[in-house]
């Protein structure tokens, strides 16, 4: 329609101008291009630009013309209409198809501006299907991506999806129309999917878009370079033809995520480069603190074996440097299992919070390095703790060096109190106090020996000299004297209030094997007392734990610790002072102490139990008691003596108790 045509129909909807009557008419003649010289066509025009100004529906202008013809109008006025109605049609098209264009642009610049400021890739996706959606007016749009390690492509976003199988969809290349679409790189349409043969169907395929209902689908392909990295669909749950200016479209919109997806991409591979940058700077930032962490306890370590400083002062600094709690400990109280883990891997290892660097020298264990309380130690400074505990053992060796003169003198010392009874106690007891031994309080004499045997007489030997290194150490740890003898090793010990002999000779035994990595035997004379001025108690108490180590020996139990007050009756031939009265007490005291507050009779009970073969009708009998009286004493002596009072082993020691018990009571009367 002209510009004259629609000022002049302006003119007539008006009325400004000269009358239509008088009024010249330039436009074309209906069906002829000529003008109308009565008007005619102008006021054709004028119900049409009233529909097109207020945006009418298509069918709307069928309405002027059908009007014309009810009211019987003349065939020109018709005429006249129906042409009008045409040029309107065509503009109203134009004008439809300028807004769309304006809004399919719109969109495309929106979506340019998600790309330019992209944060969140899935939002940005989600927009272009959003917007491909609405542009197109389908039921349904989505876009899926290849999975290079699968070979397959498979769905990354959905709109207007209402089926969970079709939304996990995988498609493998050249299977289904985005299978197609993904192996050839070029659009693809299909007005009805399943009758469509261009491209191959499967079964998990069909199922996914029939659940969803699709019918017609348009793919176009997400390109980077001459790659396909995804296809970008759009489709109806009816039969619809896809227009070339909506493939377009699609295509404009898949040109865009597929810009997108790379830029996402890029910019995830610029935060990974910086993170890795980051934690590159970090790292060497870190070593170098480490680095200077370990020149700083070089310097301190040095300055110390320089000085003479001992192993103490070596945790000290080591502890500063680590800013955490360093300990120097001995082979006993670090844990066992980690201690031979680092001893064997020559590094320190981790102990549940805490870290175990063994001290050790020629395999022999000297002690442990433990860092408390700090799980997360870096690997340098892991090395710093090492480096500290080699320094210890080169610190303990020097001193070993040193204590060896002192472990020889506290030998001497022994050998004279073993084998030298006639020396002035004076004398002994001023040579125990410079060794810091003090020989008027309570000691255990131990023997000790090597179980297994050494290979060769060489072999033996040098294993011997480690027992006797180990002991001379734990005894000098412990205000004690060692020396080699008989084949193995003898300790003077002193005794810990609360202590039995027997928790000292298992303790010894273990400490002395961890240190050597042997088992070791060892047996423990009873208490002694008072060596200085009974020197002769030394050489007995030896005896005494000799035959208790032999007795360990011959019952199978080596790498055990034991003493006399072990063996039950057998201690009294193993003991050198043959304690009766201890025997008896710690066999069946028990009974004899309730006989003596209750005023009863069990010890008699026991007796002619005994003498009875175990027998209560018997024992009854000879008590002229009744057999129930017997059996409630019976019970009564069980509660006392513990369940297994009558098993062979103790009742063989409950009867020798007894006849002791009487022995003693008849002399005493």
């Amino acid at each position: 329609m002209s510009r004259d045509h629609v000022q002049a129909a302006e003119r007539s909807a008006t009325g400004a101008g000269a009358p239509a009557e008088h009024t010249a008419a330039t436009g074309p003649v209906p069906g002829g291009g000529a003008p109308f010289a009565d008007g005619t066509e102008a006021a054709a025009e004028a119900p049409f630009l009233e529909l097109l100004a207020r945006g009418a529906s298509v069918e709307a202008y069928e309405q002027p013309v059908l009007r014309a013809r009810a009211e019987g109008r003349p065939a020109e006025r018709i005429a006249a209409l129906e042409h009008a109605r045409r040029l309107a049609l065509r503009v109203r098209a134009e004008l439809e198809g300028r807004r769309r264009r304006e809004a399919e642009l719109s969109a495309l610049f929106e979506t340019a501006h998600d790309l330019a400021g992209l944060r969140d890739l899935d939002a940005v996706l989600r927009a272009i299907v959003q917007r491909a959606r609405s542009l197109l007016g389908t039921d349904v749009a989505y876009l899926s991506l290849n999975d290079p390690v699968r070979g397959d492509t498979y769905m990354r976003v959905t709109e207007g999806s209402v089926a969970a199988r079709f939304q996990q969809l995988r498609l493998g290349m050249g299977e289904g129309l985005g299978g197609l679409v993904a192996q050839t790189a070029r659009p693809y349409v299909t007005d009805d999917y399943f009758r469509d043969t261009r491209f191959r169907h499967t079964e998990t395929i069909d199922a996914g878009v029939r659940d969803e209902g699709l019918v017609a689908i348009l793919g176009v392909p997400l390109m980077l370079g001459d790659h396909v990295i995804g296809v970008l669909f759009a489709a109806d749950r009816r039969a619809r033809v896809f227009e070339r200016e909506q493939i377009a479209l699609l295509g404009s919109f898949a040109a865009l995520a597929a810009a997108a997806i790379d830029a996402a991409n890029l910019l995830t591979e610029t935060r990974s480069a910086l993170a890795d940058l980051e934690r590159a700077n970090e790292i060497i930032r870190d070593r170098s603190a480490a680095i200077e962490r370990a020149s700083d306890v070089h310097d301190r370590l040095t300055r110390l074996v320089l000085r003479g400083g001992g192993v103490h002062d070596v945790a000290e600094a080591v502890s500063e440097v680590l800013d955490g709690t360093v300990e120097f400990t001995d082979t006993g109280a670090a844990p066992g299992d980690a201690l031979e883990a680092s001893r064997a891997q020559g590094h320190v290892v981790r102990h549940r919070d805490d870290w175990i660097a063994a001290v050790s020298a020629g395999g022999e264990l000297l002690g442990a390095l433990v860092l408390r309380g700090h799980p997360d130690l870096d690997p340098v400074d892991q090395r710093t703790l090492e480096r500290a505990a080699m320094v210890t053992s080169l610190l303990l060796l020097a001193r070993r060096s040193a204590a060896e003169a002192e472990q020889r003198v506290r030998g001497e010392l022994l050998d004279d109190l073993l084998d030298a009874r006639d020396r002035d106690p004076r004398l002994l007891r001023d040579r125990a106090v410079r060794l810091q031994a003090d020989l008027d309080a309570t000691h255990v004499v131990l023997a000790a020996r090597l179980e297994a045997a050494g290979a060769d007489a060489d072999q033996e030997a040098a294993a011997r000299r480690r027992l006797w290194s180990a002991a001379s150490h734990l005894a000098a740890t412990r205000h004690g004297l060692a020396a080699a003898r008989d084949g193995g090793t003898v300790l003077l010990l002193p005794l810990e209030p609360g202590r039995s002999a027997s928790d000292l000779a298992r303790r010894t035994a273990r400490d002395l094997g961890t240190a050597v990595h042997e088992p070791v035997t060892v047996g423990a004379s009873a208490p002694v007392a008072d060596l200085a001025a009974r020197p002769d108690r030394v050489a007995t108490a030896y005896a005494e734990a000799r035959r208790c180590l032999d007795a360990v020996r011959l019952l199978g139990r080596g790498g055990d610790g034991a003493a006399a007050e072990d063996f039950g009756f057998l201690g009294l031939l193993l003991a050198a002072d043959r304690d009766v009265a201890g025997f008896v007490d710690r066999t069946i005291g028990e009974v004899v102490a309730y006989d003596r507050r209750r005023g009863t009779d069990l010890i008699r009970t026991l007796e002619a139990y005994f003498a009875c073969g175990m027998s209560p009708a018997r024992t009854k009998d000879a008590l002229h008691v009744h057999v129930n009286t017997v059996a409630q004493r019976l019970e009564r002596v069980g509660r006392l003596l513990g369940e297994d009072w009558q098993s062979p082993s103790r009742a063989l020691e409950v009867q020798l108790a007894l006849r002791l018990h009487r022995l003693a009571t008849a002399t005493r009367h």
